[in-house]
């Protein structure tokens, strides 16, 4: 089998994979298992031919290679709860859905097994700390406890109505260069936005081994931050326009980055060989978490190096690129290692880039072209043009309602930005009726207050949110949704525990200390105060309207309103 062959099976072998698996079990696949699915259905996983079972995993994790020998470096996996996996043995068929329920394949299951997370997270990411690696987080807090191995059969291939010509499978790739004449190829896998000194560092890599460019940006997963997928891509197109004629090619890769380091860069590499590319660029840090923030978590060029071990084995050669600055004395970018003492320098970081488009000030046009910043200052306007949540948690009746209301009734007087107020027990009456108050429950109401919340900061509104939220790990999740469209300003009500039982409204806490209710907050449940809210505020020592006039000047000074 090679690459151009997919496993998509035909239209007669497709219907009758319907019919046969109606009475079976079916996953409604992930955003993150949709990519990995449709990677291997159209081959850029080769030479995979379905989810690794667990011989394959144990060699991969050990020895970054499959049980046959074969070079792949990292797990690809397809995770299930335990009650899916106790309903799964060797010899089952799965039906694999997306997220709106329409069958895309049938995996025949061959392994079923629980695999050790902790020892996953130090072989593939070199640490078991989810406080280090945020990909360790994720397989810690996102990963379900179960995995299943075995073969895939395709019946569709996810559906993409953005953007149709781009989404390029590793045949169509091959094809298009074929046509082009293209036969030395380099591939960008990009995963940030592209400014003026990407263009200088793409150029000169390209120009040292005499290819063309195949600029291959990834969309999936989380590693696209807080720039949405359409305006990723609208910047690949306005900076793939900078390039000359029948130089540069562009197509979307639905990979969910892992940030491995030097595994994931093998692993782009041999994804770029499936799509037909002879070279790949690699940067210096490459899938680095944490090395946008100065805190690398490998060693510098450990990727390259990686690739460059096996580059024969896997037929695809490496080619470092270069970090390059600008120098504002010669107006012009020179690679970093060519910088004199006598040279005047210019950078913007990540950090500083947003925040000069959160408040609305200059991009100059030696960092970046024109039109990739118009397309960003769309997707980034002004903080005061944002919309921003304010998340209230503290005891019942530590006065969260009542600060709510008179904040809602300030902004709407402000009549710039549509105003929802999302109280907890509003919530709780007509989005979470059927929930009781165990810790999971809890969670589950107050994630759900984060996701309605998210989609009205996501279209410019402002959502007031106004539950106890005793938990700190229920609120993150909050705080990490919300903030990828606008403004998160938690605010911790630290009114002490007997001033809210003393006033006790509801008559709740009165009725737990005689043992008659249960699950109440401060007296048989817990609550874990904010670890770093963006306020706190006593209401015991100020009046609703002092607390409000807190908020507002704290907006004011962050930007958000005028």
């Amino acid at each position: 089998m090679n690459t151009s062959e997919s496993l998509l099976v035909h239209l007669r072998r497709a219907e009758h994979l319907k019919t046969s698996v109606l009475s079976c079990p079916f996953i409604d696949l992930s955003s993150r298992q949709l990519c990995d699915l449709e990677l291997l259905l159209n081959r850029a996983f080769y030479p995979l031919e379905g989810y690794l079972c667990q011989e394959d995993y144990e060699s991969v994790l050990a020895n970054m290679r499959l049980a046959d020998g074969m070079l792949w470096p990292m797990p690809v996996t397809l995770d299930v709860p335990r009650c899916l996996a106790e309903r799964c043995e060797p010899g089952t068929v799965v039906g694999l859905r997306d997220q709106e329920g329409f069958l895309l394949a049938i995996l025949h299951v061959e392994s079923v097994w629980r695999p050790d997370k902790r020892q996953e997270a130090l072989q593939v990411f070199g640490t078991d700390d989810p406080a280090k690696h945020p990909a360790v987080r994720y397989l810690y807090d996102r990963v379900d406890e179960w995995y299943l191995g075995g073969r895939v059969e395709g019946l569709h291939l996810p559906m993409h109505y953005d953007f149709p010509s781009l989404w390029m499978t590793p045949s169509m790739a091959h094809q298009q260069f074929a046509q082009r004449g293209w036969r030395r190829v380099v591939g960008f896998q990009a995963d940030t936005c592209l400014h003026c000194a990407h263009k200088e560092m793409i150029l000169r890599a390209s120009r040292e081994v005499g290819a063309s460019i195949f600029l291959h940006p990834l969309v999936g997963g989380f590693q696209t931050g807080k720039l949405d997928p359409i305006t990723q891509v609208r910047c690949y197109q306005a900076f793939a326009a900078r390039f000359p004629d029948n130089m540069i090619a562009l197509g979307i890769l639905p990979l969910a980055a892992r940030w491995a380091g030097p595994r994931e860069a093998l692993w782009r590499a041999l994804i770029h060989k499936n799509y037909g590319c002879s070279h790949v660029m690699l940067s210096d840090c490459m899938a680095d978490p944490g090395a946008d923030g100065d805190q690398a978590l490998y060693p510098r060029w450990a990727g390259y190096d990686l690739v460059a071990r096996h580059h024969e084995e896997i037929g695809i050669q490496p080619v470092r690129l270069k970090p390059m600055v600008y120098v504002e004395n010669r107006a012009q970018y020179i690679p970093a290692d060519e910088v004199r003492e006598d040279m005047d320098i210019r950078e913007i970081s990540s950090q500083e880039l947003q925040r000069r488009l959160e408040w609305g000030l200059d991009v100059p046009e030696w960092f970046s072209f024109p039109e990739v910043v118009q397309e960003l200052r769309y997707a980034f306007p002004p903080r005061h043009k944002q919309g921003f949540t304010i998340f209230l948690t503290g005891f019942s009746g530590a006065g969260k309602s009542t600060l709510a209301k008179v904040l809602r009734k300030k902004f709407l007087e402000m009549r710039d930005r549509p105003v929802t107020l999302l109280d907890g027990d509003i919530v709780r009456r007509n989005l979470s009726s059927e929930l009781d108050f165990s810790r999971e429950h809890r969670e589950i109401n107050v994630r759900r207050i984060g996701f309605v919340a998210s989609e009205i900061t996501k279209n410019g509104g402002i959502a007031i949110c106004a539950p106890i939220a005793p938990f700190e790990d229920s609120r993150q999740y909050n705080r990490e949704l919300i903030s990828r469209y606008g403004g998160y300003i938690e605010v911790y009500l630290s009114t002490p525990l007997e001033v809210c039982e003393s006033r006790d409204r509801k008559g709740l806490y009165a009725k737990a200390r005689k043992g008659m209710i249960t699950g109440v907050t401060g007296i048989d449940d817990p609550y874990q105060p904010p670890v770093d809210p963006e306020l706190t505020v006593d209401t015991s020592a100020v009046s609703p309207a002092e607390g409000a006039q807190m908020v507002l000047l704290f907006l004011e000074e962050q930007g958000y309103i005028k």
